[in-house]
Protein backbone atom coordinates (compact mmCIF):
# COMPACT_ATOMS: atom_id res chain seq x y z
CA UNK A 1 0.00 0.00 0.00
CA UNK A 2 1.65 3.23 -1.05
CA UNK A 3 4.77 1.80 -1.53
CA UNK A 4 6.52 4.45 -4.00
CA UNK A 5 4.68 7.24 -2.05
CA UNK A 6 6.38 5.83 1.28
CA UNK A 7 9.61 5.46 -0.74
CA UNK A 8 9.73 8.95 -1.80
CA UNK A 9 8.81 10.76 1.24
CA UNK A 10 11.54 9.33 3.25
CA UNK A 11 14.29 10.48 0.42
CA UNK A 12 12.54 13.68 0.63
CA UNK A 13 13.08 14.14 4.75
CA UNK A 14 16.67 12.91 4.30
CA UNK A 15 17.85 15.92 2.63
CA UNK A 16 16.97 17.75 6.45
CA UNK A 17 19.33 14.85 7.40
CA UNK A 18 22.27 16.08 9.78
CA UNK A 19 21.13 19.71 10.10
CA UNK A 20 21.10 21.86 12.50
CA UNK A 21 17.73 23.37 11.90
CA UNK A 22 14.87 24.01 9.69
CA UNK A 23 15.78 27.38 7.30
CA UNK A 24 14.31 28.57 4.70
CA UNK A 25 16.28 27.33 2.32
CA UNK A 26 16.70 23.71 3.45
CA UNK A 27 13.33 23.13 4.04
CA UNK A 28 12.35 24.72 0.52
CA UNK A 29 14.36 21.85 -1.11
CA UNK A 30 12.78 19.46 1.15
CA UNK A 31 9.26 20.31 0.52
CA UNK A 32 9.50 20.73 -3.02
CA UNK A 33 10.62 17.20 -3.11
CA UNK A 34 7.53 16.27 -0.52
CA UNK A 35 5.54 18.12 -3.59
CA UNK A 36 6.58 15.97 -5.76
CA UNK A 37 5.84 12.67 -4.39
CA UNK A 38 2.30 13.94 -3.91
CA UNK A 39 2.04 14.84 -7.31
CA UNK A 40 3.39 11.68 -8.82
CA UNK A 41 1.13 9.83 -6.33
CA UNK A 42 -1.46 11.68 -8.28
CA UNK A 43 -2.63 14.28 -5.70
CA UNK A 44 -4.51 17.62 -6.85
CA UNK A 45 -1.79 20.06 -7.57
CA UNK A 46 -3.98 22.53 -5.82
CA UNK A 47 -4.30 20.36 -2.56
CA UNK A 48 -0.41 19.56 -2.69
CA UNK A 49 0.55 23.20 -2.58
CA UNK A 50 -1.69 24.19 -0.10
CA UNK A 51 -0.21 20.89 1.72
CA UNK A 52 3.36 21.80 1.59
CA UNK A 53 2.70 25.37 1.99
CA UNK A 54 0.80 24.63 5.69
CA UNK A 55 3.55 22.31 6.19
CA UNK A 56 6.67 25.16 5.34
CA UNK A 57 4.44 27.79 7.64
CA UNK A 58 4.35 25.68 10.51
CA UNK A 59 7.82 24.58 10.59
CA UNK A 60 9.39 27.34 10.19
CA UNK A 61 7.44 28.36 13.18
CA UNK A 62 8.72 26.20 15.44
CA UNK A 63 11.50 25.65 17.69
CA UNK A 64 13.41 22.35 16.86
CA UNK A 65 13.98 20.63 20.68
CA UNK A 66 16.99 19.33 21.24
CA UNK A 67 15.82 16.00 21.65
CA UNK A 68 14.91 15.51 17.97
CA UNK A 69 16.10 16.46 14.85
CA UNK A 70 14.87 18.65 11.77
CA UNK A 71 14.31 15.99 9.48
CA UNK A 72 12.07 14.37 12.82
CA UNK A 73 10.53 17.41 13.38
CA UNK A 74 9.28 17.78 10.32
CA UNK A 75 8.12 13.91 10.01
CA UNK A 76 5.67 14.80 12.67
CA UNK A 77 4.36 17.79 10.91
CA UNK A 78 3.96 15.87 7.86
CA UNK A 79 2.50 13.20 9.98
CA UNK A 80 -0.31 15.64 11.18
CA UNK A 81 -0.78 18.00 8.07
CA UNK A 82 -1.77 14.47 6.50
CA UNK A 83 -4.07 12.98 9.49
CA UNK A 84 -6.10 16.50 9.05
CA UNK A 85 -5.76 16.22 5.07
CA UNK A 86 -8.22 13.03 5.69
CA UNK A 87 -10.43 13.94 7.90
CA UNK A 88 -9.24 14.46 11.44
CA UNK A 89 -10.60 11.45 12.79
CA UNK A 90 -12.88 8.40 12.28
CA UNK A 91 -16.81 8.93 11.21
CA UNK A 92 -19.41 6.43 12.35
CA UNK A 93 -22.16 4.93 10.07
CA UNK A 94 -25.43 6.80 10.95
CA UNK A 95 -27.59 3.56 11.20
CA UNK A 96 -29.19 3.83 14.76
CA UNK A 97 -32.91 3.42 12.77
CA UNK A 98 -34.81 0.42 12.63
CA UNK A 99 -34.49 -0.31 9.88
CA UNK A 100 -31.79 1.88 9.05
CA UNK A 101 -30.82 1.91 4.88
CA UNK A 102 -27.48 1.94 3.13
CA UNK A 103 -27.31 2.86 -0.16
CA UNK A 104 -24.21 1.75 -1.95
CA UNK A 105 -23.12 4.06 -5.10
CA UNK A 106 -20.26 4.25 -7.98
CA UNK A 107 -18.87 3.49 -10.93
CA UNK A 108 -18.55 0.32 -12.87
CA UNK A 109 -15.99 -2.24 -11.26
CA UNK A 110 -15.39 -0.13 -8.16
CA UNK A 111 -15.96 -3.10 -6.43
CA UNK A 112 -19.54 -2.40 -4.99
CA UNK A 113 -21.12 -5.72 -4.64
CA UNK A 114 -18.09 -6.91 -2.75
CA UNK A 115 -18.24 -4.36 -0.89
CA UNK A 116 -21.99 -4.81 0.14
CA UNK A 117 -20.97 -8.08 1.29
CA UNK A 118 -18.37 -7.56 3.12
CA UNK A 119 -20.22 -4.49 5.06
CA UNK A 120 -23.28 -6.67 5.86
CA UNK A 121 -20.51 -9.06 7.58
CA UNK A 122 -19.15 -6.35 9.33
CA UNK A 123 -22.24 -4.77 10.77
CA UNK A 124 -22.94 -8.10 11.44
CA UNK A 125 -20.32 -9.37 13.47
CA UNK A 126 -18.93 -5.76 14.58
CA UNK A 127 -22.87 -4.03 15.53
CA UNK A 128 -24.69 -6.77 15.99
CA UNK A 129 -27.32 -5.88 12.86
CA UNK A 130 -29.43 -8.32 10.99
CA UNK A 131 -28.97 -7.30 7.89
CA UNK A 132 -30.55 -7.85 4.56
CA UNK A 133 -28.96 -7.54 1.37
CA UNK A 134 -31.02 -5.99 -1.85
CA UNK A 135 -30.05 -6.70 -5.29
CA UNK A 136 -30.56 -3.36 -6.89
CA UNK A 137 -28.74 -3.90 -10.40
CA UNK A 138 -30.63 -4.88 -12.69
CA UNK A 139 -28.57 -4.32 -15.61
CA UNK A 140 -25.04 -5.86 -15.12
CA UNK A 141 -25.31 -9.78 -16.20
CA UNK A 142 -24.56 -12.29 -12.96
CA UNK A 143 -24.71 -9.15 -10.74
CA UNK A 144 -27.90 -11.15 -8.79
CA UNK A 145 -26.02 -14.25 -8.72
CA UNK A 146 -23.12 -12.62 -7.24
CA UNK A 147 -25.27 -11.23 -4.47
CA UNK A 148 -26.80 -14.38 -3.89
CA UNK A 149 -23.14 -16.08 -3.48
CA UNK A 150 -21.77 -13.39 -1.26
CA UNK A 151 -25.14 -14.23 0.77
CA UNK A 152 -24.57 -17.74 0.97
CA UNK A 153 -20.83 -16.80 2.36
CA UNK A 154 -21.72 -14.93 4.74
CA UNK A 155 -25.25 -16.39 5.69
CA UNK A 156 -27.10 -12.99 4.93
CA UNK A 157 -30.50 -13.05 3.00
CA UNK A 158 -30.23 -11.68 -0.29
CA UNK A 159 -34.05 -9.62 -1.46
CA UNK A 160 -34.13 -10.17 -5.71
CA UNK A 161 -37.14 -9.45 -7.32
CA UNK A 162 -35.41 -11.48 -10.97
CA UNK A 163 -37.17 -10.23 -14.16
CA UNK A 164 -38.57 -6.76 -12.79
CA UNK A 165 -36.36 -4.17 -14.49
CA UNK A 166 -37.40 -1.53 -12.31
CA UNK A 167 -34.97 -0.88 -9.41
CA UNK A 168 -36.97 1.73 -7.92
CA UNK A 169 -39.79 -0.55 -7.65
CA UNK A 170 -37.54 -2.96 -6.28
CA UNK A 171 -35.80 -1.02 -3.27
CA UNK A 172 -39.00 0.00 -2.47
CA UNK A 173 -40.32 -3.52 -1.78
CA UNK A 174 -37.18 -4.52 -0.08
CA UNK A 175 -37.96 -1.72 2.67
CA UNK A 176 -41.01 -3.21 2.76
CA UNK A 177 -39.97 -6.70 3.09
CA UNK A 178 -37.35 -5.54 5.73
CA UNK A 179 -40.25 -4.45 7.86
CA UNK A 180 -41.80 -7.43 7.99
CA UNK A 181 -39.42 -10.00 8.43
CA UNK A 182 -37.53 -8.04 11.18
CA UNK A 183 -34.22 -6.62 9.30
CA UNK A 184 -33.10 -3.86 10.99
CA UNK A 185 -30.44 -3.03 8.22
CA UNK A 186 -30.83 -2.56 4.67
CA UNK A 187 -27.79 -2.58 2.24
CA UNK A 188 -28.66 -1.90 -1.22
CA UNK A 189 -26.09 -2.80 -3.90
CA UNK A 190 -26.48 -0.42 -7.03
CA UNK A 191 -25.70 -0.53 -10.69
CA UNK A 192 -22.13 0.90 -11.54
CA UNK A 193 -23.28 4.42 -13.43
CA UNK A 194 -20.95 6.87 -15.24
CA UNK A 195 -21.22 10.53 -14.33
CA UNK A 196 -21.87 11.56 -17.54
CA UNK A 197 -24.65 9.18 -17.97
CA UNK A 198 -27.84 11.24 -17.19
CA UNK A 199 -30.39 8.62 -17.81
CA UNK A 200 -28.49 6.28 -15.16
CA UNK A 201 -27.74 9.17 -12.79
CA UNK A 202 -31.72 10.38 -12.85
CA UNK A 203 -32.39 6.63 -11.93
CA UNK A 204 -29.97 6.61 -9.05
CA UNK A 205 -31.67 9.87 -7.46
CA UNK A 206 -34.81 8.54 -7.91
CA UNK A 207 -33.96 5.24 -5.94
CA UNK A 208 -32.33 7.38 -3.20
CA UNK A 209 -35.74 9.65 -3.11
CA UNK A 210 -37.81 6.33 -3.17
CA UNK A 211 -35.98 5.17 0.19
CA UNK A 212 -34.65 7.92 1.85
CA UNK A 213 -31.20 6.18 3.26
CA UNK A 214 -29.88 7.17 5.96
CA UNK A 215 -26.30 6.58 4.32
CA UNK A 216 -25.39 7.31 0.93
CA UNK A 217 -21.44 5.66 0.49
CA UNK A 218 -20.04 6.38 -2.66
CA UNK A 219 -17.62 3.63 -3.57
CA UNK A 220 -14.12 4.21 -5.47
CA UNK A 221 -11.50 2.08 -6.87
CA UNK A 222 -8.45 3.49 -5.07
CA UNK A 223 -6.28 2.91 -8.21
CA UNK A 224 -7.90 5.43 -10.07
CA UNK A 225 -6.50 8.11 -7.93
CA UNK A 226 -7.20 11.69 -9.49
CA UNK A 227 -10.27 10.12 -11.56
CA UNK A 228 -11.71 8.71 -8.68
CA UNK A 229 -11.89 11.91 -6.71
CA UNK A 230 -13.25 13.79 -10.19
CA UNK A 231 -15.70 11.54 -10.45
CA UNK A 232 -16.86 11.65 -6.59
CA UNK A 233 -16.91 15.17 -7.06
CA UNK A 234 -19.53 14.61 -9.55
CA UNK A 235 -21.43 11.96 -7.64
CA UNK A 236 -21.73 14.32 -4.18
CA UNK A 237 -23.82 16.80 -6.83
CA UNK A 238 -26.49 14.27 -7.87
CA UNK A 239 -26.55 12.43 -4.43
CA UNK A 240 -24.67 14.62 -1.75
CA UNK A 241 -23.37 11.03 -0.36
CA UNK A 242 -22.69 10.65 3.13
CA UNK A 243 -19.29 8.73 3.25
CA UNK A 244 -16.23 7.24 0.44
CA UNK A 245 -15.23 3.59 0.59
CA UNK A 246 -11.82 3.24 -0.87
CA UNK A 247 -11.50 -0.14 -2.62
CA UNK A 248 -8.16 -2.30 -3.74
CA UNK A 249 -5.93 -0.49 -1.27
CA UNK A 250 -3.95 -3.93 -2.03
CA UNK A 251 -3.52 -2.91 -5.42
CA UNK A 252 -0.79 -0.70 -7.39
CA UNK A 253 -2.20 2.37 -5.12
CA UNK A 254 -0.46 5.64 -5.39
CA UNK A 255 -2.42 7.68 -2.50
CA UNK A 256 -4.03 10.25 -4.96
CA UNK A 257 -7.59 9.03 -3.76
CA UNK A 258 -6.60 8.57 -0.27
CA UNK A 259 -4.94 11.91 0.62
CA UNK A 260 -7.14 14.25 -1.79
CA UNK A 261 -11.25 13.13 -2.07
CA UNK A 262 -11.38 14.39 1.69
CA UNK A 263 -10.61 17.93 0.87
CA UNK A 264 -12.24 18.12 -2.67
CA UNK A 265 -16.22 16.91 -1.89
CA UNK A 266 -15.83 17.47 2.20
CA UNK A 267 -16.92 14.19 3.04
CA UNK A 268 -15.22 11.52 5.34
CA UNK A 269 -13.56 8.27 4.04
CA UNK A 270 -15.45 5.92 6.41
CA UNK A 271 -14.20 2.61 5.00
CA UNK A 272 -11.28 0.57 3.29
CA UNK A 273 -11.43 -2.33 1.76
CA UNK A 274 -8.57 -5.02 0.37
CA UNK A 275 -8.93 -8.03 -2.25
CA UNK A 276 -11.76 -10.33 -2.29
CA UNK A 277 -11.89 -11.97 1.28
CA UNK A 278 -15.07 -11.08 2.95
CA UNK A 279 -13.56 -9.88 6.47
CA UNK A 280 -10.88 -8.01 4.33
CA UNK A 281 -12.73 -4.07 5.67
CA UNK A 282 -11.52 -1.71 8.04
CA UNK A 283 -12.82 1.44 9.31
CA UNK A 284 -10.94 4.34 8.00
CA UNK A 285 -8.67 6.11 10.42
CA UNK A 286 -6.70 9.11 9.23
CA UNK A 287 -4.11 8.60 11.57
CA UNK A 288 -3.10 5.07 11.53
CA UNK A 289 -2.86 5.85 7.15
CA UNK A 290 -0.97 8.72 7.63
CA UNK A 291 1.51 6.40 9.58
CA UNK A 292 1.60 3.56 6.89
CA UNK A 293 2.02 6.47 4.10
CA UNK A 294 5.33 7.56 6.25
CA UNK A 295 6.85 3.71 7.03
CA UNK A 296 5.74 4.19 10.65
CA UNK A 297 3.37 0.70 10.28
CA UNK A 298 0.01 0.59 12.29
CA UNK A 299 0.64 -1.45 14.92
CA UNK A 300 -2.59 -0.29 16.56
CA UNK A 301 -4.58 -2.03 13.93
CA UNK A 302 -2.34 -5.48 14.08
CA UNK A 303 -3.31 -5.09 17.99
CA UNK A 304 -7.35 -5.20 16.93
CA UNK A 305 -6.91 -7.73 14.61
CA UNK A 306 -5.02 -10.32 16.95
CA UNK A 307 -8.00 -9.34 19.98
CA UNK A 308 -10.77 -10.10 17.40
CA UNK A 309 -8.78 -13.89 17.49
CA UNK A 310 -7.97 -13.84 21.36
CA UNK A 311 -9.84 -15.73 23.80
CA UNK A 312 -9.44 -14.92 27.51
CA UNK A 313 -10.09 -18.54 28.23
CA UNK A 314 -8.13 -19.94 26.26
CA UNK A 315 -5.13 -18.10 26.89
CA UNK A 316 -5.55 -19.26 30.28
CA UNK A 317 -5.48 -22.56 29.39
CA UNK A 318 -2.71 -22.43 26.92
CA UNK A 319 -0.41 -20.87 29.66
CA UNK A 320 -1.10 -24.15 32.32
CA UNK A 321 -0.16 -26.18 29.43
CA UNK A 322 3.07 -24.06 29.12
CA UNK A 323 4.01 -23.88 32.57
CA UNK A 324 3.77 -27.70 32.78
CA UNK A 325 5.64 -28.21 29.80
CA UNK A 326 2.53 -29.43 28.04
CA UNK A 327 2.53 -27.37 24.55
CA UNK A 328 2.37 -29.71 21.47
CA UNK A 329 1.55 -29.48 18.06
CA UNK A 330 -1.84 -29.53 18.43
CA UNK A 331 -1.68 -26.05 19.95
CA UNK A 332 0.56 -25.30 17.80
CA UNK A 333 -1.31 -25.70 14.92
CA UNK A 334 -4.43 -24.00 16.76
CA UNK A 335 -2.02 -20.79 16.85
CA UNK A 336 -1.37 -21.02 13.45
CA UNK A 337 -4.93 -20.90 12.61
CA UNK A 338 -5.84 -17.89 14.84
CA UNK A 339 -2.87 -15.86 12.71
CA UNK A 340 -4.35 -17.10 9.81
CA UNK A 341 -8.00 -16.11 10.27
CA UNK A 342 -6.50 -12.52 11.16
CA UNK A 343 -6.00 -11.83 7.13
CA UNK A 344 -3.51 -11.21 4.44
CA UNK A 345 0.12 -12.36 6.16
CA UNK A 346 2.01 -10.09 4.19
CA UNK A 347 0.06 -6.99 5.41
CA UNK A 348 -0.31 -7.95 8.82
CA UNK A 349 3.83 -8.22 9.05
CA UNK A 350 3.50 -4.70 7.23
CA UNK A 351 1.84 -3.24 10.24
CA UNK A 352 4.60 -3.76 12.51
CA UNK A 353 6.82 -0.20 12.41
CA UNK A 354 9.84 -0.78 10.37
CA UNK A 355 9.29 -3.66 8.85
CA UNK A 356 6.86 -3.05 5.77
CA UNK A 357 9.93 -1.60 3.49
CA UNK A 358 12.20 -4.59 4.57
CA UNK A 359 8.96 -7.44 3.38
CA UNK A 360 7.92 -5.47 0.51
CA UNK A 361 9.68 -7.28 -1.63
CA UNK A 362 9.43 -10.78 -0.85
CA UNK A 363 6.83 -13.16 -1.86
CA UNK A 364 4.77 -13.66 1.31
CA UNK A 365 1.39 -15.55 0.47
CA UNK A 366 -1.51 -16.90 2.51
CA UNK A 367 0.70 -20.67 2.05
CA UNK A 368 3.46 -19.41 3.75
CA UNK A 369 1.89 -21.51 6.96
CA UNK A 370 1.29 -24.48 4.20
CA UNK A 371 4.68 -26.44 4.93
CA UNK A 372 4.15 -26.76 8.57
CA UNK A 373 0.61 -27.42 8.80
CA UNK A 374 0.96 -30.66 6.01
CA UNK A 375 4.16 -31.96 8.58
CA UNK A 376 1.91 -31.69 11.30
CA UNK A 377 -1.40 -32.71 9.90
CA UNK A 378 1.46 -35.89 8.78
CA UNK A 379 1.84 -36.78 12.51
CA UNK A 380 -0.26 -39.37 14.09
CA UNK A 381 -2.30 -37.64 16.77
CA UNK A 382 -0.21 -39.45 19.79
CA UNK A 383 2.69 -37.78 17.73
CA UNK A 384 1.80 -34.51 17.85
CA UNK A 385 0.92 -34.77 21.82
CA UNK A 386 4.23 -36.49 22.63
CA UNK A 387 6.84 -34.92 19.94
CA UNK A 388 9.49 -36.68 22.06
CA UNK A 389 8.23 -39.76 19.80
CA UNK A 390 9.56 -38.96 16.96
CA UNK A 391 12.67 -40.40 15.67
CA UNK A 392 14.39 -41.05 12.72
CA UNK A 393 12.16 -43.73 10.80
CA UNK A 394 8.91 -41.68 12.09
CA UNK A 395 10.24 -38.50 10.79
CA UNK A 396 11.22 -40.13 7.35
CA UNK A 397 7.75 -41.32 7.20
CA UNK A 398 6.12 -37.69 7.81
CA UNK A 399 8.56 -36.22 5.55
CA UNK A 400 7.06 -38.64 2.57
CA UNK A 401 3.50 -37.75 3.97
CA UNK A 402 3.23 -34.25 3.91
CA UNK A 403 5.56 -33.95 0.73
CA UNK A 404 8.73 -32.33 2.18
CA UNK A 405 12.15 -33.47 3.35
CA UNK A 406 13.54 -34.98 6.11
CA UNK A 407 15.60 -32.24 6.61
CA UNK A 408 12.47 -29.43 6.88
CA UNK A 409 10.98 -31.78 9.55
CA UNK A 410 13.73 -31.76 11.10
CA UNK A 411 14.20 -27.95 10.79
CA UNK A 412 10.52 -27.66 12.18
CA UNK A 413 11.15 -29.89 15.50
CA UNK A 414 14.12 -27.81 16.66
CA UNK A 415 12.24 -24.45 15.68
CA UNK A 416 9.47 -25.97 17.59
CA UNK A 417 11.51 -27.15 20.50
CA UNK A 418 13.49 -24.12 20.94
CA UNK A 419 10.10 -21.98 20.81
CA UNK A 420 8.64 -24.34 23.86
CA UNK A 421 11.87 -23.38 25.56
CA UNK A 422 11.04 -19.62 25.38
CA UNK A 423 7.72 -20.01 26.15
CA UNK A 424 8.11 -21.63 28.90
CA UNK A 425 10.80 -19.00 30.59
CA UNK A 426 8.32 -15.96 29.88
CA UNK A 427 5.96 -18.10 31.78
CA UNK A 428 7.86 -18.32 34.36
CA UNK A 429 8.32 -14.84 34.40
CA UNK A 430 4.93 -14.17 34.36
CA UNK A 431 4.60 -12.80 30.99
CA UNK A 432 1.84 -15.08 29.76
CA UNK A 433 0.32 -15.10 32.48
CA UNK A 434 -0.48 -10.78 32.50
CA UNK A 435 -1.37 -10.99 28.61
CA UNK A 436 -3.78 -13.91 29.80
CA UNK A 437 -5.76 -11.53 32.29
CA UNK A 438 -5.56 -8.81 30.05
CA UNK A 439 -8.28 -7.74 27.66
Amino acid sequence: MFENLTDRLEKSFKILKGQGRITEINIAETLKEVRRALLDADVNFKIAKQFTDTVKAKALGQEVLKSVNPSQMLIKIVHDEMVELMGGDKTDLNIKFNPAVILIAGLQGSGKTTFSGKLAKWTKSKRNKNPLLVAGDVYRPAAIEQLKVIGSQIDVPVYTEEGNQNPVQIVKNSIREAKIKGFDLVIIDTAGRLAIDEQMMNEIESVKNAVNPHEILFVVDSMTGQDAVNTAREFNERLDFDGVVLTKLDGDTRGGAALSIRSVVNKPIKFVSMGEKMDAIDIFYPSRMADRILGMGDIVSLVEKAQEQYDVEEARKLQKKIAKDQFDFNDFIAQIQQVKKMGNVKDLVSMIPGVGKAVKDLDIDDNAFKGIEAIIQSMTPEERMNPHLLNGSRRKRIANGSGTSVQEVNKLLKQFDEMRKMMKMMTRKGNIARMAGRK
